[in-house]
């Protein structure tokens, strides 16, 4: 038998041991992953202990604003630079992330990042400061891939889509925040900016040191040796027991979570097989075998998400007649929108959603019941995009902007949140890789964008850029969506289960 059809067989053994031991249900439907009866699972942790976690992840990814005394045609590059630190970050953090442990891959991001922030506040030029921005966005980068990685470790599938949902929330908010204090910091100096993200940058890290123990869990080792039996901390609702079996998690003397090195930088985490340091790439190249992946995040960064950043970009080109403090008021919109559709559309109105098709579909989750919000995120977004550009072009009154942005906002935020849970849901024990491939093209595409979108409504003019964006989302990008909808589940089982597993669910030495 050859390696590749022993992987498989390996796979498939731990697929099925996973399911054989599926002892806990919410609301009659098999929760994954499964918990222990170990109080140190994170899956276990009190609710305001495991939201707290939450909580400083998000803090790590909403921290990124940009201001510089430059000219307009360098703004591009102060954009692009950090995307591209945050999109070749998830290639390089996300094995170390797997092999030591999500903590002190999140203390060290923040530290360079702290470290880059001071530097970029400090910069004597515009060189000095784009280098600091790319070690920025490399220092952030953590809280994509390793962030959600934290998401997976302490969250059950059916909470995904709401934590998945605050989770994208601090990706977008962080975008649209960071312009309207830089507006206000702007008139002391644009150099204040840096130097009040470096202040936050240092609380994070005292939080992270403090209150983010490791999350990282030998889950498929410890439901040999301590699966679910008598008191458990599952208080969800609608979480039950459906039978009782093994030993007392005590006695295990593998240290795990809580119980490791305060700085755990010089031994792996134990009982589960680590990948090797680039084992992330190769994944990422692997992934581009899974087509239900791929179809469903390049067709939403490149026919979707990266729009975000032709808005981001031309605001103040827009809006020349205003000053610095009132472009960045002008992102309220944006802010609102993005609140609005997470609060009221977004993760939980997902969950929600899967739950009640799981039950019409004889109690089976899939993850094409993710997509059906993608439909109304995407019209939102064209409407949004297309009002946008008709309202500069014919100078309408900013406030037709603001609905324009709170509209095209929203429709960001769902199509995010519904992207990343679909991708997650279709591949849970390879839910690391997944994200890194996310990861790595959601910033490339930002990367992108700006150096073609100045040029291109130069060219056009407003109403036909913007509408033409608009165009490509309800006419390209939904239609791919629906496409991958219909053909999502026969494209999963035509590409089979991926070789690799994420280490928790995989304990053998």
């Amino acid at each position: 038998m050859d390696e590749k059809k022993l992987d498989d067989k390996r796979l498939d053994e731990e697929q099925g041991q996973a399911v054989a031991q599926t002892t806990i249900l919410s609301h009659g439907l098999p929760v994954f992953p499964q918990p222990t009866a170990d109080p140190l699972d994170p899956l276990n942790w009190s609710s305001v202990h495991k939201n707290s976690i939450l909580a400083i992840v998000c803090l790590k990814y909403f921290l990124f604003t940009e201001q510089y005394a430059i000219s307009y045609s360098q703004v591009n590059w102060t954009v692009a630079i950090p995307a591209l630190g945050l999109a070749v970050g998830p290639l390089i953090w996300s094995s170390f992330a797997d092999i030591y442990g999500r903590r002190i891959v999140f203390i060290i991001g923040t530290v360079m990042a702290l470290a880059a922030t001071i530097g970029a506040a400090a910069a004597p030029n515009y060189g000095g400061y784009m280098a600091a921005r790319f070690f920025q966005g490399l220092g952030v980068s953590p809280g994509a891939t390793v962030g959600l990685a934290c998401i997976s470790d302490m969250f059950f599938e059916h909470e995904r889509g709401q934590k998945v949902g605050i989770w994208v929330l601090a990706i977008d908010s962080g975008l649209l925040v960071g312009p309207i204090l830089g507006g206000f910091l702007n008139v002391v100096s644009a150099a204040w900016i840096q130097w009040f993200t470096a202040i936050l940058f240092g609380v994070l890290l005292i939080l992270e040191l403090a209150f983010m123990p490791e999350t990282l869990y030998p889950r498929h080792r410890m439901l040999i040796d301590a699966p679910v039996s008598g008191h458990n901390g599952l208080s969800g609702r609608g979480m039950e027991k459906t039978r009782t079996q093994g030993t007392d998690a005590s006695v295990s003397e593998l240290p795990r979570t809580k119980k490791l090195p305060f700085v755990n930088v010089v031994r792996p985490v134990p009982g589960m097989r680590h990948p090797k340091p680039w084992d992330s790439i190769i994944r990422f190249a692997l992934t581009f075998k899974f087509l239900a992946v791929v179809v469903a995040v390049l067709s939403y960064c490149f026919l979707w998400y990266w729009w975000v950043l032709s808005v981001i970009t031309m605001l103040p080109a827009a809006y020349l007649d205003y000053t610095p403090l009132i472009q960045g008021l002008l992102f309220i919109g944006l802010l609102l929108g993005t609140l609005f559709a997470e609060i009221c559309l977004g993760g939980r109105l997902s969950d929600n959603l899967v739950a009640r098709l799981a039950k019409q579909n004889g109690g089976q989750r899939l993850p094409e019941q993710r997509l059906w919000l993608a439909y109304p995120g995407g019209i939102l977004t064209a409407v949004g995009l297309i009002v946008w550009g008709v309202s500069i072009d014919r100078a309408y009154h900013w406030m037709v902007g603001q609905v324009a942005f709170f509209l095209f906002a929203a429709g960001i935020q769902m199509g995010n949140t519904v992207v990343v849970s679909y991708i997650v849901d279709a591949y849970p024990l390879q839910s690391m890789a997944m994200v890194t491939y996310y990861a790595v093209f959601l910033n490339l595409s930002a990367f992108i964008n700006p150096f073609f979108i100045a040029p291109w409504q130069a060219s056009v003019g407003w109403t036909w850029c913007f509408a033409t964006q608009g165009i490509i989302v309800a006419f390209g990008a939904l239609p791919v969506i629906a496409a991958l909808q219909k053909f999502g589940p026969s494209m999963r089982q035509s590409n089979g289960a991926p070789i690799f597993l994420n280490p928790e669910h995989d304990s053998a030495m």
